[in-house]
């Protein structure tokens, strides 16, 4: 090879080496640059410190107010009052919203039918009565046969249980109270015509209301009996921030066995005081408290950050906030569990403004 391109490829390499020197060098520079940009930079943030704290985890469901039903050896707290027979219906001697006691006469359907009935079976059995005296003094001197004895006493006895009879059937169509509650609705007036069986009102007792909660399958598991409810009549029901002053306490005291198929829930039922004002037929949000952690490290919850399946907080050293990765735990209201290397009870983080920050980073805490 001629001496003159030896010289020309030696010339082009020294001049590729150098270039790549020079964007290794660039590059270099660079890095330098941005980290130093980035801890010149001051991001404004608030901080918070890490705590040791007890959290609990609840099952979310929503419930309806409803009376207790019969369970326990108790009946139940609520009836349908219906009709025992067709007939028109004369008399209320109740009205919405009333208190009435076991035994009220609450309704009373046309008893002249019955009336007639009662007045023919008296006559009846006053007809039987002397006709049977008459029988018994011809007895007493042998004037009389066995047969026509016997009949005169079947006679008698047959008019008793007629009169019996016709005083039930018209007692049937006085309806009273089944049970002490109040009157929730009365769906009848006065004059018009029932038919058997036919409901006329709804009672319930106000002091035996329960919530019917439909608890999602998946949750079911975790669901026991005496477990504490926080119940909530908010139309807006946000489980990690409840408003306290609005809220119920109750626990659980009755399970379901089987899940529904429609719904995929389990029927569970919660103890209410009644003296909270809650209607029968009202929505209610509930959680159940499920299981409780004690002694665990918390921060707030805006101060993770997860990003592609990692989460991290910001540590605060002096005037700068480092990300340390951590692994997000149990949430409960406005804590989350952390837990990871050199995470310590006290250490202070960033809390507002955390998402965002770089890896590493000069901060400015607003008070």
């Amino acid at each position: 090879m001629k001496p003159a391109l030896w010289v020309k490829i030696a010339t082009i390499t020294a001049c590729i080496i150098w270039q790549s020197m020079g964007i290794l060098a660039e590059e270099s520079e660079f890095d330098t640059e941005t980290e130093d940009l980035e801890l010149a930079t001051e991001v404004a943030v608030q901080t918070g410190k890490i705590t040791r704290t007890t959290l609990h985890r609840y099952v979310m469901a929503y419930g309806i107010v409803e009376p207790e039903p019969a369970m326990m050896g108790k009946p139940p707290a609520s009836s349908k009052i219906a009709a025992p027979m067709m007939g028109l219906l004369t008399h209320i001697y109740c009205e919405e919203g009333q208190y009435v006691k076991t035994g009220d006469l609450l309704f009373e359907l046309d008893t002249r039918s019955t009336d007639a009935l009662i007045a023919k079976a008296r006559v009846a059995v006053e007809f039987a009565q002397k006709n049977f005296a008459r029988k018994q003094q011809l007895s007493s001197t042998d004037n009389i046969s066995r047969k026509l004895y016997d009949e005169a006493e079947l006679l008698l006895q047959t008019a008793r249980k007629d009169l019996v009879s016709a005083q039930t059937q018209r007692e049937l169509l006085r309806i009273k109270a089944p049970l002490s509650g109040t009157v929730a609705a009365i769906h009848f007036k006065v004059g018009e015509a029932v038919n058997l069986n036919t409901v006329l009102a709804d009672l319930i007792n106000l002091e035996r209301l329960d919530i019917a909660i439909r608890v999602p399958s998946q949750e079911a598991n975790s669901i026991r009996l005496k477990q504490p409810v926080t119940i909530s009549a908010s139309s807006t029901f946000d489980p990690n921030h409840m408003d306290e002053a609005g809220l119920h306490r109750g626990t659980v005291i009755f399970i379901g066995s089987q899940i529904d198929p429609l719904t995929d829930t389990l029927l569970v039922r919660a103890s209410l005081n009644p003296e909270l004002g809650l209607r029968t037929g009202q929505f209610v949000s509930v959680r159940v408290l499920v299981e409780e952690r004690p002694e665990r490290l918390a921060v707030p919850i805006e101060s993770v950050v997860t990003r592609e399946g990692s989460s991290t907080i910001a540590m605060v050293e002096g005037d700068n906030a480092k990300q340390t990765v951590i692994k997000p735990g149990l949430r409960d209201g406005n804590l989350i569990e952390v837990s990871g290397e050199n995470i310590r009870e006290g250490m202070v983080i960033v809390t507002q403004g955390a998402y965002g920050l770089p890896p590493k980073t000069r901060i400015r805490v607003i008070k």
